[in-house]
């Protein structure tokens, strides 16, 4: 065969490649995102009443034969096909009794906020994800819209269950998620039924308001990170950020690969001693842990010159520069390398087999054949090199500039500009 001929042969199969691609995400359907109940025939005459658990699985939609495997990856597919056993939620029950105070949630997430007799705030966050906010106008346009929703399948369904257990090991504050099936019920109403009955969510502590529930005697109040700035601003010098827990927390979160970690993404524990006040980092949504980055479309979108902060969870961290946020540089400046050391050695002292292998016992033994061996190693690989991460991650963050534009995540307006480049700016 001539090289001419080779030439048009390859180009050929490229375009014809492209076309079946093509056509194959195009005429992949888009369904909504709902879990599936097993074992209940007619979901209309049910009375949930006389079950304390139903069985289900988070999401079949993401079933995918082996060219949508590597177009778009495997990922967490079975995951989310897994069948686990889900505790029945009735509102009324629920600490006596709670009444929504609102709907909410992020660009994937639906949520409501509750509050029970005695103010306690509680969310129930939805397990499946609605990524349509995220859909460039190209993509629609091309009718392509697939790409973005089937990468939910990137995320782990149950990966904050294994979070909250690890942050236990290291006095990391947490809203404590727990998975609930939410059934159709009178306290929903019709105004809620629909869109939240029958469905599977993680009901947490809020991160916002009464502190009651972390139940310390110091414990003022939970604040969002707009707050903590206007509270800086009111208290100046007697409010500080507790940066050893900030760095702590921050490093476990490179432990488990969670790259989605902007200001709306923590709360604040206000602490009160006298008349000088510290806040301690509150980490919230864990959507993005053990996130995995497979197949050809994904590789593509995921490069470091593209998008450097969304990368999967491997053995080894591939770019730690696009890991560190203004968030970062905003909090953590004045710290030192010692720190940063000593709280990564804290980690792989607190974090060592034992306490992994419980972190993952939170999960069914469906779940665990699926991904706890994989997940294990590369924890387990990520906290063998966390000594010169750490080291790496301080090195990065002195060569930051300080801010010179609002917190992303953040809306809290500073009019006098003492707080636009650095928490500790005002000084």
């Amino acid at each position: 065969m001539s090289y001419k001929r080779l030439v048009v042969l390859l180009l050929t199969l490229c375009i014809g490649f492209i076309i079946f691609s093509y056509l194959k995400i195009a005429l992949s359907e888009n369904n909504e995102a709902t879990c599936v109940i097993y074992n209940i025939e007619d979901l209309q005459t049910v009375d949930f009443k006389d079950y304390k658990t139903v069985t289900v699985s988070a999401n079949i939609v993401y079933n995918a034969d082996l060219f949508k495997q590597f177009l778009q990856g495997e990922n967490y597919r079975d995951a989310w096909h897994a069948k686990i056993e889900a505790p029945v939620l009735f509102l009324d029950t629920l600490y006596g009794g709670v009444e929504i105070v609102k709907e909410g949630g992020g660009t994937q997430t639906t949520s409501l906020r509750v509050k029970s007799k005695n103010d306690l705030l509680l969310t129930l966050r939805s397990v499946n994800k609605d990524p349509s906010h995220h859909v460039p106008d190209l993509a629609k346009s091309l009718g392509i819209e697939n790409v973005v929703h089937d990468g939910i399948s990137g995320q782990h369904p149950y990966a904050a269950l294994v979070v909250s257990e690890l942050l236990d090991n290291l006095d990391i504050l947490h809203t404590k998620p727990q998975i609930v099936f939410l059934p159709q019920q009178e306290t929903l109403g019709e105004r809620y039924n629909d869109d939240y009955g029958n469905r599977l969510y993680f009901l947490e502590f809020e991160n916002k308001g009464s502190a009651e529930w972390i139940n310390r005697p110091d414990a003022v109040k939970l604040v969002d990170t707009d707050n903590l700035q206007e509270l800086k601003m009111e208290l100046g010098e007697s409010l500080s950020i507790d940066k050893r827990k900030l760095i702590r927390a921050r490093l476990f979160d490179l432990v488990i690969g969670d790259w989605d970690r902007h200001a709306k993404q923590w709360g604040w524990l206000i602490k009160q001693k006298d008349s000088v006040y510290s806040a301690e980092p509150l980490p919230v949504d864990r959507d993005n842990a053990f996130f995995s980055v497979d197949g050809l479309i994904p590789n593509v979108i995921s490069n470091q010159n593209i998008t450097p902060h969304l990368q999967s969870f491997e053995n080894t961290i591939a770019n730690l520069d696009g890991l560190i946020y203004d968030f970062d540089v905003y909090f953590l400046q004045q710290t030192n390398e010692r720190d940063f050391i000593a709280e990564a050695q804290l980690i792989k002292d607190k974090l060592d087999q034992n306490a992994i292998d419980a972190a993952f016992m939170v999960w069914n033994a469906n779940l665990r054949h699926l991904d706890e061996e994989q997940l294990k190693r590369k924890i387990n690989a990520r906290l063998d090199a966390l000594i010169p991460i750490a080291k790496a991650f301080k090195q990065i963050l002195d060569a930051r500039p300080l801010l010179d534009q609002p917190l992303k995540g953040s809306n809290y307006k500073d009019t006098n500009g003492k707080l636009l480049q650095c928490f500790e700016c005002s000084k």
